[in-house]
């Protein structure tokens, strides 16, 4: 029997689903799933492309299954599981073969996981996959880390299924060891911020300009026509649109406001804090969904202090609404200022190399928070490095003309009582950025005086220590 190029244990939705975009592409691939039962039903159900995928009983007959040397893509939930796949695998694999992380992980269990293999003659792919359930079976954007020799004997088959942004493909090596699983670490705190700040333009919409969700529907359709185009902003009106089959109220409206997380968010604004990097945007994302968990809290403090809303004046409405658009561009031109500084400086600290234009590109197509402004990103990092996002000279007409609708916008929801945290956050970063002194002076004198910690003078340079006595 010909042998699969490739393997996947683990035949959940994403799994199944990435194991039939492999086998769409002409890729023979052989699967295990822990349940016997699910392996057999998969390959059952495969239809036309059932000739190309080969069930395993057992994890022997996987590794036999696969042409040396055997890449074997792990999707089973991140954390132990990955670790109790890799030992029951490790006495069944030969040299050079090759075990691939697929699923969320933390890249600092990645970067583990590379050193403990290391001198086995085994090697390791972390990789991320982003598009969710659509993106695994028709085209995600793939983020690898791993060696240069391991990427190149799954590159053919990667770059097959990938998603393509004008026939370029959305997958590419990143660097060493935990690269990939970083990069799509810090993509998932961007698409925290930017579902963030599109929901707190809802509920200004909502909550201050009383729009009805029809309406907001048709302005988010409208929006990606334009310079806000992207997959978020394109379902965000599709969310907007869709009516309850068993009410026929707005789907939107029935559903619980209350938001869940699965850690990715979570470990992008500890990362970035361990590096001393601000991604405020990033952090104010994920302490909303924290606080939008506490909803019986929330009820009692209402009950406390009244509706905290009571809309915009009618005169203020219209201007109001116009300032939206440039608003949420601003806001997320900060975020993505503050996650690709949060790369830049991962890629110092570990000595990964990023290549911050193509990951702006392999993010283009099959990911969450593709839109067209990463193309000018990608064009902002080639050649002369920005330094920060926002200093780039396209970046810098753009927040110019758009910052003053993000200022008015936060001070309106401000007045009305309405919560935007992402979008105040991104503001504040871009006027501290900006600032050429700020108050910090402040703060190091009064570490001098109750800590010593001495203070660095603006006239000669050398420590130094305030006139405050004992």
């Amino acid at each position: 029997m010909q042998q699969a190029e490739i393997g996947l244990i683990g035949l959940g939705v994403m799994g199944s689903n990435l194991a039939l975009n492999i086998a769409e592409h002409g890729y023979r691939i052989a699967v295990w799933n822990r349940t016997a039962e699910k392996t057999r039903s998969f390959a059952a159900t495969a239809g036309a492309l059932s000739d190309r995928i080969v069930p395993c009983e057992t994890l022997e007959d996987l590794v036999a299954a696969i042409r040396p040397p055997r890449p074997i893509i792990l999707m089973v939930q991140a954390g132990a599981a990955v670790d109790e796949q890799i030992a029951a695998l490790r006495p069944l694999l030969s040299a050079d073969d090759i075990v691939i992380d697929a699923g969320n992980a933390n890249f600092r269990d990645t970067m583990r996981r590379f050193a403990e293999l290391e001198g086995s003659s085994l090697t390791f792919i972390g990789m991320g996959v982003s598009g969710g359930e659509e993106g695994a079976r028709h085209g995600p954007s793939i983020m690898v880390g791993g060696t240069q020799a391991s990427w190149l004997r799954v590159r053919d088959v990667l770059t097959a299924i990938s998603a393509r942004y004008r026939d370029e493909p959305c997958v590419a090596w990143l660097g060493r060891n935990g690269a990939g699983h970083f990069v799509k670490t810090i993509h998932n705190g961007i698409e925290y911020a930017d579902m963030q700040m599109i929901a707190e333009i809802y509920g200004i919409l909502r909550d201050g300009a009383r729009l009805d969700t029809a309406a907001m529907a048709r302005l988010f359709e409208q929006w990606n026509g334009g310079r806000l185009e992207s997959y978020l902003i394109e379902i965000t009106a599709k969310v907007l649109a869709a009516a309850d089959p068993e009410t026929g109220r707005p789907m939107v409206d029935v559903i619980v406001d209350s938001a869940g997380q699965k850690g990715t968010g979570r470990w992008s604004v500890i990362e970035a804090q361990m590096m001393g990097v601000p991604a405020t945007a990033i952090e104010a994302a994920v302490a909303a969904r924290g606080l939008s968990a506490l909803k019986d809290e929330r009820a009692a403090a209402e009950s406390l202090y009244g509706t905290p809303t009571t809309g915009f004046e009618r005169a203020i409405v219209r201007e109001a609404v116009a300032d939206l658009e440039l608003a949420l561009l601003a806001g997320k031109i900060a975020a993505y200022a503050q996650g690709f500084a949060v790369m830049e400086a991962a890629s110092k600290e570990f000595d990964w190399g990023l290549p911050m234009a193509t990951i702006a590109r392999i993010w283009r197509a099959g990911c969450i928070i593709r839109s067209q402004f990463l193309d000018t990103i990608a064009e902002a990092f080639e050649g002369a490095p920005p330094g920060n996002l926002m200093a780039a000279p396209r970046f810098v007409d753009l927040m110019t003309e758009a910052v003053p609708a993000l200022r008015r916008t936060v001070a309106r929801a401000a007045l009305a009582g309405i919560p935007v945290p992402a979008l105040s956050a991104a503001l504040a970063y871009f006027d501290a950025y900006r600032t050429g002194r700020g108050t910090a002076n402040l703060v190091q004198a009064q570490r001098d005086f109750f800590g010593a910690h001495g203070f660095e003078r603006i006239d000669r340079p050398g420590a130094h220590h305030g006139p405050w006595g004992a």
